[in-house]
């Protein structure tokens, strides 16, 4: 059984008197361990799709399971502790708390938990290490490079181990050289620690380092041999 399994998922919006669906009747399995990059056209459902596997919206119609689980089926509050347990969410822009450290901005998720004090420490340290960032433990978001905020918001997406990773244009606001670092720790995690990774991304480059990718095209997804086949047919 996969990790993730969509059947029929439709996400639909009314704006005014018009309905807007990025997403429908979308099939998807994700296979724990996976590394899936998503690409697409802007509007395309990217990250509709990607809030909706990180329990963040809801589906108009459809199902969405997570390790045998209905999401539907729980209550809010059920499905933001779910979420603090299970998904890791790492965006383009950080998120990070400016007025925190960055030990205290990777601290946050576990306030959630019951951990004391050493327990926090010890994952938090553990977390700062393993994305390379742990001499900046007391700096905050302004006196750390582009790089080393995305760094410090990986740690903060992990420290809780949650199976999933979830990640919308995490190197969209880095240059190359540090987008490439922040892909080359992603591909880590997926392979090491055995997260299933889920990435919206409109870089090539970055997609490279997914074991498969997804394009999104009205909000039907097309694999990547599918697309170099129509590219060769029209040509």
């Amino acid at each position: 059984m996969a990790l993730v399994e969509c059947r029929n998922l439709t996400r639909a919006y009314s704006k005014g008197e018009t309905t807007i669906t990025p997403l429908a009747n979308l099939d998807l399995d994700v296979a724990r361990g996976e590394f899936l990059a998503l690409m697409g056209p802007s509007g395309s459902g990217k990250t509709t799709l990607l809030n909706l596997i990180a329990g963040i919206d809801r589906p108009t119609s459809g199902t969405l399971s997570i390790d045998g689980r209905q999401l539907a089926d729980m209550s809010r509050s059920r499905l933001a502790a779910w979420r603090s347990d299970y998904i890791g969410y790492i965006f383009q822009l950080y998120n990070l708390v400016s007025t925190l450290t960055a030990y205290e901005n990777v601290e946050l998720p576990l306030l959630l938990h019951k951990l004391n004090r050493k327990e926090r420490h010890r994952k938090v340290a553990f977390a700062l290490e393993l994305v390379g960032i742990a001499d900046r433990h007391d700096h905050f978001p302004r006196q750390l490079s582009g790089g080393q905020e995305q760094r410090v918001a990986i740690a903060r997406a992990i420290v809780t181990d949650p199976m999933i990773l979830v990640a919308d244009e995490p190197t969209g606001d880095l240059d190359a050289s540090n987008a490439k670092a922040v892909m080359v720790l992603l591909a880590r995690l997926n392979q090491e620690l055995g997260k299933t990774l889920v990435i919206v991304t409109h870089d090539a480059n970055c997609a490279e380092y997914a074991g498969r990718t997804l394009h999104l095209e009205k909000g039907r997804l097309v694999e990547s041999g599918e697309m170099a086949l129509a590219a060769g047919a029209v040509s």
